[in-house]
Formats: C-alpha cells, sequence, structure tokens
C-alpha cells in the first residue's frame, strides 16, 4: 500500500479532528442536559465520558486495523485515531500507548509512562496557570 500523501493526510486529520471536537462539545452539552449544571460542575462526567468513550473507540480502531489493516487501514487511522479521536479526546492515545507497553512486557516502562504523564501534564497546567497570573 502506498502512503497516504501529506496533503491528504493532513486535510483527513483536519475533517477528523474538528468532526471530534463538534462531538466533544456536544456530548458536554447533552450530558449537562441529562445530569443538570450543579452535577457536571460537582464532578467532570463529561470529560470522563469523552475519555471513556475515546479510549473504547481507539481500541476498536486498533483491533480493526490490527485484524483488517491493509488497503484503508492508514485512511482510517489516520482520520479516526488521529483527527476524530485526537479532536474527541487525547486520553484515548494516551490509553492505547499504555496498553501497548503493558502488552509488550514492560509494566515498569508503563508505570513510569503513566506517572510522567500525569505529574508532568499538572506541572504544565500550573506552569501556565502561574504564568498568566503573573501577567495579569
Amino acid at each position: 500500500m502506498a502512503a497516504t500523501p501529506p496533503l491528504t493526510a493532513t486535510a483527513l486529520v483536519f475533517a477528523g479532528g474538528g468532526t471530534g471536537a463538534v462531538l466533544r462539545y456536544q456530548l458536554g452539552r447533552a450530558m449537562t442536559g441529562w445530569l443538570g449544571p450543579q452535577t457536571i460542575t460537582a464532578f467532570p462526567w463529561a470529560t470522563l465520558a469523552a475519555n471513556v468513550i475515546g479510549s473504547l473507540a481507539m481500541g476498536l480502531l486498533a483491533g480493526f486495523l490490527a485484524r483488517h489493516g491493509a488497503a484503508q487501514g492508514e485512511t482510517w487511522r489516520i482520520f479516526v485515531g488521529v483527527g476524530l479521536l485526537g479532536g474527541f479526546t487525547t486520553f484515548s492515545s494516551f490509553s492505547l500507548e499504555l496498553m501497548l507497553l503493558i502488552e509488550r512486557g514492560q509494566p515498569s516502562l508503563a508505570l513510569t509512562y503513566a506517572g510522567v504523564s500525569l505529574l508532568a501534564g499538572l506541572v504544565g497546567l500550573y506552569i501556565g496557570l502561574i504564568a498568566m497570573r503573573l501577567t495579569a
């Protein structure tokens, strides 16, 4: 199978990412309507739902590509895996990468990746908050 041309791949990521972002937004709106604003602000239910749904979808995609990968596999990987699920939730990619490390028999590396990802993400967020507060 020939590699997807860069411009085509970019268009697939663009279309998938936009679709995923809209779906994520609509999920938040639907859950707020269903659970109510107080429940949604007390616990991040919509984000949790997006992460779980995105991880499930990433697992289904990875399994499908492993089984049927050939001809359209790269297009689906780029559109759904990188674009749509990337726009919907980046947690799905994190979950896939973590599971691959575990399945490869690298539990220490998986634990390190999970810990560093969580800690570095929180530190990055904190630095961004402090930087913005200092400029206020």
